[in-house]
């Protein structure tokens, strides 16, 4: 498969002109424009530059003074710490000073993410900042109203945002021409492989560079099973080489939703993947890989995730999206700096699924939206902040010599390893253990990367969001089982497809063709 240099010559200028600079929502409640009592008076104390970045409007801490005292509250996408109160209370400090704001911080653990965001949302809880993504269900919490439409508010409280984010984020991340989200700055190009104990390889003599396709992780796996009875080949908490940073399929926006093209081609035809020969493919090796006794038994039910069980020391290899310095990422969140290795086995894309791949929404429920956007800004412009709420505290949680961090005894206890959800990754310090170099090799991987025909499209699954929510509960009956090779493919699938179907698969799939067929020719 080849990556070709697809992307169109307005999006290559754009990100060729933020990475000489080295930068690298609310359903229908309306947008949320203007800012609560507590934010009054704010919006004409922007400007101030934060930590060298550009400017952080209404964050300098010369308007806080004009604010009530505020709490937000931040919920993501990871493992809840143990020193996130003291990360919290150290945050509390900088944030009263800039935005005279507080915080909650309130990760949601990997396999509960799921569950317990869909009962925050329904119940209304309130909630200021939340993490979402087009795999993570955006368009669908869009058209459940679950999050704000921020174009003012980014206007008003997010000019450090618009000056530091590649515009090719936001304008991939719209639906409907509006946004409600806030990409993290990070990597635009996207690809699919594993990380693997390195260590454990070379102890075992395995010659990693011969695999270069799923099928060929077989006789690697073969032989930890035999020499490492005690170990875990290949460890999961949901799909494998189905998923679309793997498969690479374009979901159009949310792949929660039914309907795809493949995004390394040039079709434009969606269609219902669990009837496509590819997914169909690597269905039956995650099920080969599951009867040998390569995969965790828990697969399907698990909640524990792959960083956790990197650390309880069983674990070969996971599937992951790749990026330059994932496993050493995962290395250090999981306490085993330099003990893991990545390998690469699909090409580079680039996508709506990359453009909305990791967002920050601001909650329809929050009380104070205005001071929500301007915390979002923080996060892209003040690296004190942003390196803060990464990484803890610096002399507690990490050692600094110049921008490489050191861990410490203390490393451990405040550790979540989700930079990429949480702001502009080009402010992150690396660990030691890590390339000094990693964001000159992000810009080098966001380069040559084959253009999805989708990118810049986002399904509105408002006309069918009915069908949507009845095919959400079909999804979780049977996506993790077949997908994780827990169950008899043969058997399990045409009856997986013909209860998608019976939900109305079928029209949320014409639904979405009708969209992207209009998109397409308004181009």
């Amino acid at each position: 498969m080849k990556a070709r240099q697809g992307i169109s010559a307005s999006l290559f200028l754009l990100l060729a002109m933020s990475l000489v600079l080295g930068a690298c929502g609310g359903g229908n409640n309306g947008n949320g424009a203007d800012p609560s009592p507590s934010a009054s008076g704010s919006a004409s104390d922007s400007g101030t530059k934060e930590s060298g970045s550009p400017s952080a409007s209404a964050s300098a801490g010369e308007g806080a003074k004009d604010l009530k005292p505020y709490k937000l509250k931040l919920v993501y996408e990871g493992p809840p710490q143990a020193d996130e109160a003291k990360v919290e209370e150290a945050l509390d400090k900088l944030l009263t000073e800039k935005i005279n704001a507080t915080i909650d911080i309130a990760p949601i653990d990997w396999g509960a993410w799921d569950d317990k965001m869909n009962l925050m949302i329904a119940s209304r809880e309130e909630v200021d900042v939340m993490f979402t993504a087009q795999w993570n269900g955006y368009a669908k919490n869009v058209a459940k109203g679950a999050y704000k439409e921020v174009g003012e508010l980014l206007n008003q409280y997010g000019q450090g945002i618009l000056e530091t984010l590649d515009p090719a984020f936001l304008e991939g991340s719209k639906i409907n021409g509006k946004n409600y989200g806030i990409p993290t700055n990070k990597e635009l190009a996207s690809a699919g492989g594993i990380v693997y104990r390195k260590d454990i390889a070379d102890e075992l003599g395995l010659d990693m560079s011969a695999v270069k396709k799923p099928e060929d992780l077989d006789a690697i796996y073969k032989v930890v099973k035999e020499k490492k009875p005690d170990m875990i080949p290949l460890y999961t908490t949901g799909g494998l080489f189905t998923s679309h940073f793997f498969a690479e399929f374009d979901f159009l926006g949310d792949g929660t939703i039914p309907g795809a093209i493949l995004k390394n081609e040039d079709g434009t035809k969606i269609s219902l993947v669990e009837e496509l020969d590819i997914y169909k493919r690597y269905l039956h090796v995650a099920r080969d890989f599951f009867q040998k006794g390569y995969i965790n038994k828990d697969a399907a039910t698990t909640q524990l995730s792959s960083q956790d069980a990197y650390k309880a020391g069983n674990v070969f290899s996971t599937v992951e999206p790749m990026k330059p310095g994932k496993a050493d990422e995962i290395a250090n969140a999981a306490g085993i700096s330099g003990k893991l290795a990545q390998i690469i086995l699909t090409g580079k894309t680039v996508a709506t699924s990359e453009t909305a791949g990791a967002m920050l929404a601001i909650s329809s429920t929050s009380k104070d939206p205005a001071r929500a956007m301007m915390f979002i800004n923080l996060l892209h412009t003040d690296k004190e902040i942003n390196n803060l709420l990464n990484f803890g505290i610096e002399g507690v949680h990490y050692t600094l010599n110049g921008e490489i961090m050191s861990p410490t005894p203390q490393t451990a206890q405040y550790s979540p390893g989700v930079a990429w959800e949480l702001g502009n990754q080009f402010l992150n310090r690396v660990w030691d253990s890590e390339d000094p170099n990693k964001w000159e090799q992000f810009k080098e991987f966001n380069s040559g990367a084959k253009s999805s025909p989708g990118l810049g499209f986002v399904f509105d699954s408002e006309p069918v969001k009915a069908e949507v929510g009845a095919i959400a509960n079909v999804i979780k009956q049977y996506q993790r089982a077949i997908e994780t090779g827990s169950v008899d493919v043969d058997k399990i699938l045409p009856e997986y497809v013909k209860a998608l179907k019976a939900a109305g698969a079928d029209k949320v799939v014409a639904e979405k063709q009708k969209q992207f067929d209009a998109f397409l020719a308004s181009k």
